[in-house]
C-alpha cells in the first residue's frame, strides 16, 4: 500500500505538470477586446475624415457617371523609334491636359496606362466630337516672333504652362537665347522695367517683329501696349498688322478658357496669330505674335543642363538641323536690331506661348542655349517640350466609349442590385448551414463593407481612384472571397468539436491552422489581382485595383474582427454549451465522447516473503 500510494502521487504529479497552468493563455484569446476596439477606432477614423473632406461617396467612373472614354496608342515616326518613351509620353500627357483644360471641361483625368498607352476620361457635358479632335492630334510647336504683349486682365485660373522662368523676382533679367559659344551681353534696350516678369512678358509697344525697318527712336520699351496696339505705321516705322488682328488682341481675355481655346484658331502657320501664355506670377499674358519662322520639327534635340563654369544655373540647350540652323540664323539676326519686345521669339506649343526668350545676336552654327532664371523643374519642362516638337508621337484611337448620364446610372443600379442579391445569398447559406455562428459572418461582413465604403470614398480625392463597372464587380466577388475566410476557420473550430473538445479549447486550436490556410488563400488572391492590375490597362485595372483591396481587407477583418468577437461569444452559455441553434451542437456535428485525461493504476505489488 506505501508503495501505491508513492505510485500514486507520482500520477498525480505528472498530471500537475503536464496540466496547463491557470491564467497562461494566448493574447489573443485573453485580449480580444483590444483588437476589437482597434478596429473601431479605425472605422470612426475612416468615417470621420471622409465626412469632413465632404466626400461622403465613392468617386464614380466614367461608365457609370456618363462621358466619354478615350484610348490613344502611341506610335514611333519613321527614323524615330525611340521617341516613345517615359519622357515623351508625360509631355504628351501635359500636352493633352491643357488641351482638355482649353475646352473648360472640369474632373477630366489623363493618365498613362501601360508604356505606350494614354487613358483620356472626360465626363459628360463634352462636345464628344471637339474632344476627339483635341486629344487625338499631334502637337504643333512653332517659333514665332513677337510683335506685342500685355497681361490679359485678371489672373490666370490655370496653373501655368511650362515656361522657360522659374521663380525670379520681378527686377531678375529676362530669359536669353545665345549661341552656345557666345558670350555677349544683352543690350541696354532688352533690359524690363522693374515691373516687368521674368519671361520679359511686360506691357509694350505694339511693333512689326519680322520687319526688315527698325523701329522708332522713340519707341518705349515702357509704353501702354493697348495705345501703341493701335499706333499708326507712321508712329512705329513698321507695317500695320492687320485691323482684325489688332481687334482680336484688343478683345483676347485670356483669363476665359473659351477665348484661350479658340486664340489663333484655324491661323496658317505663315499668318500672323495672339496666342496667350502666362508669366511666373500666375498671370495670363496675351500676345501678337508674326507668322512661323520655326518649326518643332526643325529642333534635333534639347536638354537641360546646370552650368557649373560660370555658375548660371540651369539652362536649356538646343540643336537644330541643318535646315531649321539656317532659319533659326535668319529669324535671331532679324529680332537682334530690335528693342523690346520685338526682339523676343515665342516658343508656342499648340497655340500657347510657353516662353519668350530675348536675342541681342544672330545665332549661328546650329546650336543655342536658352538661360536665366530657371530652376531643374523648369528647365527640364521646356526642354520636354522643345524634344517634343523635334521628336513628335502620333496617335491612334484604340477605343471610344461614351455614356450617356442615363445609361451609366443604369449600370450603377444593376451593379448594386447583383452585389444585393450576391450578398443575400451567401446571409441565406450561412444561416441556414451555420444558424449562430452565420451573425459573426455577417457582422464581419457589415464591418468589411464599411472599411470598403469609407476607403473608396476617400480614395477619389486623393489618388483620382473611379468607381467603375469592373470595379464594382471585383466588389462583388470579393464577397465570396471575404465569406470563404468565415467558412474556413468555423470548419476548423467544428472539426475540433468533431474530436470530443469543448469550444472553448476548439476556437484556440482550430485558430492556427484556419490562419495558414487564410493567408495563403487570400495571398493567391492578392498576387492575381496584383499581376492583372499591372499588365492590363484601362478600366480592367478598376477589377484589379478593387479585388486587391478587399483582399487585404479581409485579412484585417478576420484577424482584428472575426477571430476575436469568436473568442468572446465561445464563453456565452448559448455557444459554449452547444445549443442547437448555435451551429456547434456536438450531436447535429457527430462529436466522439469527449477526452477526458486517463490514471495509470499500478498493479498491486506482493509482498515478499521473509
Amino acid at each position: 500500500m506505501r508503495v501505491d500510494s508513492r505510485a500514486g502521487r507520482l500520477e498525480r504529479k505528472n498530471e500537475k505538470v503536464a496540466a496547463p497552468k491557470k491564467g497562461r493563455r494566448t493574447s489573443a484569446q485573453s485580449r480580444p477586446g483590444r483588437s476589437l476596439v482597434l478596429i473601431l477606432i479605425a472605422i470612426v477614423a475612416l468615417t470621420g475624415g471622409m465626412f469632413l473632406s465632404g466626400h461622403t461617396t465613392p468617386r464614380l467612373g466614367i461608365d457609370l457617371a456618363g462621358g466619354t472614354s478615350i484610348t490613344l496608342k502611341a506610335k514611333s515616326e519613321p527614323g524615330q523609334e525611340n521617341a516613345v518613351n517615359q519622357t515623351n509620353m508625360n509631355t504628351a500627357v501635359g500636352i493633352i491636359e491643357r488641351r482638355v483644360n482649353g475646352l473648360g471641361v472640369s474632373e477630366a483625368e489623363v493618365q498613362t496606362q501601360g508604356n505606350d498607352n494614354i487613358i483620356v476620361n472626360i465626363p459628360r457635358g463634352t462636345n464628344e466630337k471637339q474632344a476627339r479632335e483635341q486629344v487625338g492630334t499631334t502637337a504643333q510647336l512653332y517659333f514665332r516672333p513677337v510683335i506685342a504683349t500685355e497681361v490679359s486682365a485678371g489672373e490666370a485660373t490655370a496653373s501655368p504652362s511650362p515656361s522657360a522662368s522659374g521663380s525670379a523676382s520681378p527686377s531678375a533679367d529676362k530669359d536669353k537665347a545665345t549661341s552656345s559659344d557666345s558670350s555677349a551681353t544683352p543690350s541696354s534696350s532688352a533690359t524690363p522695367s522693374a515691373s516687368a516678369t521674368s519671361q520679359g512678358r511686360a506691357v509694350t509697344d505694339a511693333l512689326k517683329a519680322d520687319s526688315t525697318a527698325s523701329p522708332s527712336a522713340s519707341a518705349s520699351p515702357s509704353g501702354s501696349a493697348s495705345a501703341a496696339a493701335s499706333a499708326s505705321p507712321a508712329a512705329t516705322g513698321t507695317p500695320d498688322p492687320s485691323s482684325d488682328l489688332q481687334q482680336q488682341y484688343a478683345a483676347l481675355d485670356c483669363t476665359d478658357p473659351e477665348q484661350r481655346a479658340k486664340a489663333g484658331d484655324g491661323v496658317k502657320p505663315s499668318e500672323s496669330t495672339v496666342a496667350c501664355g502666362t508669366n511666373s506670377q500666375g498671370q495670363w499674358q496675351k500676345y501678337i505674335l508674326g507668322p512661323a519662322e520655326v518649326e518643332g520639327t526643325d529642333v534635333d534635340d534639347a536638354s537641360a543642363v546646370f552650368d557649373t563654369q560660370s555658375a548660371a544655373g540651369w539652362k536649356v540647350t538646343m540643336e537644330f538641323t541643318d535646315a531649321g540652323a539656317k532659319k533659326f540664323a535668319d529669324i535671331t539676326g532679324k529680332l537682334a536690331q530690335n528693342q523690346s519686345p520685338q526682339n523676343q521669339f515665342a516658343i508656342v506649343l499648340d497655340g500657347e506661348v510657353v516662353s519668350d526668350p530675348y536675342v541681342s545676336q544672330a545665332l549661328t552654327g546650329g546650336s543655342a542655349e536658352i538661360s536665366g532664371s530657371f530652376n531643374q523643374e523648369s528647365a527640364e519642362s521646356l526642354a520636354n517640350v522643345l524634344s517634343y516638337g523635334a521628336l513628335p508621337l502620333s496617335f491612334e484611337e484604340q477605343s471610344v466609349t461614351t455614356v450617356t448620364a442615363a445609361l451609366g446610372g443604369e449600370q450603377l443600379q444593376a451593379g448594386l442590385i447583383a452585389g444585393a442579391i450576391g450578398l443575400a445569398l451567401v446571409i441565406i447559406y450561412l444561416v441556414v448551414y451555420y444558424r449562430g455562428l452565420s451573425l459573426i459572418a455577417i457582422f464581419s461582413l457589415l464591418v468589411s463593407a464599411a472599411l470598403t465604403y469609407t476607403i473608396m470614398a476617400l480614395l477619389g480625392p486623393t489618388i483620382g481612384f473611379a468607381l467603375n463597372l469592373p470595379a464594382v464587380c471585383g466588389a462583388i466577388v470579393a464577397i465570396g472571397i471575404t465569406a470563404d475566410s468565415f467558412i474556413v476557420y468555423f470548419e476548423r473550430i467544428r472539426d475540433e468539436i468533431r474530436e470530443g473538445r469543448t469550444l472553448r479549447p476548439a476556437v484556440e486550436r482550430a485558430w492556427p491552422r484556419a490562419r495558414r490556410t487564410i493567408l495563403v488563400s487570400d495571398f493567391v488572391s492578392f498576387l492575381a489581382a496584383a499581376v492583372l492590375f499591372i499588365v492590363t490597362v484601362g478600366k480592367v485595372q478598376g477589377f484589379a485595383f478593387t479585388l486587391g483591396l478587399t483582399t487585404l481587407l479581409d485579412v484585417v477583418v478576420v484577424f482584428l474582427f472575426t477571430k476575436p468577437l469568436m473568442t468572446i461569444l465561445a464563453r456565452s452559455k448559448f455557444f459554449s454549451s452547444g445549443h442547437s441553434w448555435s451551429g456547434l451542437d456536438p450531436k447535429r456535428l457527430g462529436a466522439k465522447p469527449p477526452l477526458r485525461r486517463t490514471r495509470r493504476v499500478s498493479a498491486p505489488v506482493e509482498p515478499k516473503e521473509a
